[in-house]
């Protein structure tokens, strides 16, 4: 079985986010950068899947070569092979066009029964990566997946919950498929330090946009199909106010405070 976990690397939302206003864009270069927390257990679930069928897993991420630092991350928690697509026609794809170019990388690795991705970055937060993959590759699509509860390779199907409004939809579809994962569907693990060391003298493997067989005018800028219009940083908090006194008098003031301000009626 052929296993491909697709990673990104995001500004780490603990620190300062910088943004280029004209541009539309976040300042990525001048930010620390982590894994996707929802691709940690994407991986994790590749890793749990190799272990549970005999196979690979392949980790492919898109972006400048700094994207790297998540694909040794991979290495390190012994993830098989990895490839870094990179080109600097494919700054600016928008969430269709980053789809296309993964989607010919899944392509140039062959034979691939699932795919695994978390459901959303936390830089766009657009949760349609995934399903837009799937459409281009023309395979099953299982999203909000919360348990994988079984794997058929022989008979080339998967079984998994899926979290909906209100419950858990149990869904059979045909291999294969991309599966984009829900925190908390386990566990991710963390990689050792023999895995850091030998991750770091390892070489990755670079695939442009000629590699891959991508037609340039159809990603980055030029090819998007969105386009940010305008990025407004709102304006900082206000002080609040404490309010002292009787409990029956401060409940007088704040209603009186939230009518003003036509919170309620």
């Amino acid at each position: 079985m052929k296993i491909v976990a697709c990673v990104k690397q995001v500004p780490d939302t603990e620190a300062e986010v910088k943004w280029d206003i004209p541009g539309g864009k976040l300042k990525r270069d001048a930010m620390d950068c982590v894994t996707n927390a929802f691709d940690e257990y994407a991986i994790e679930e590749a890793l749990l899947t190799r272990e549970n069928h005999d196979g690979e897993i392949v980790a492919i991420s898109m972006g400048p070569e700094k994207a790297m630092d998540v694909l040794r991350n991979c290495l390190a928690l012994t993830v098989n092979e990895v490839k870094l697509c990179t080109d600097a026609a494919f700054e600016g794809s928008d969430t269709f066009a980053t789809a296309s170019v993964l989607a010919a990388a899944i392509k140039k690795v062959g034979d691939v029964d699932i795919v695994y991705c978390g459901k959303q970055s936390t830089d766009g937060n657009t949760g349609v990566v995934g399903a837009a993959l799937a459409s281009i590759l023309g395979w099953s699509q299982l999203t909000y997946v919360s348990k994988i509860r079984s794997i058929d390779g022989a008979g080339k199907k998967i079984v998994v919950e899926r979290a909906i409004e209100g419950g858990t939809e149990v869904v059979e579809a045909k291999l294969p498929a991309v599966v984009s994962v829900l925190k908390g569907i386990n566990e991710p693990r963390l990689p050792n330090l023999m895995g850091i060391r030998k991750a770091s003298k390892m070489e990755i493997p670079q695939w442009n946009a000629a590699d891959l067989g991508v037609d340039t005018g159809k990603v980055g800028t030029a090819g998007a199909s969105t386009k940010v219009v305008e990025i407004a940083v709102p304006p900082p908090r206000g002080a609040g106010e404490i309010l002292k006194g009787e409990i029956e008098d401060m409940a007088n003031t704040l209603t009186d405070k939230l009518i003003d301000l036509k919170v309620i009626k």
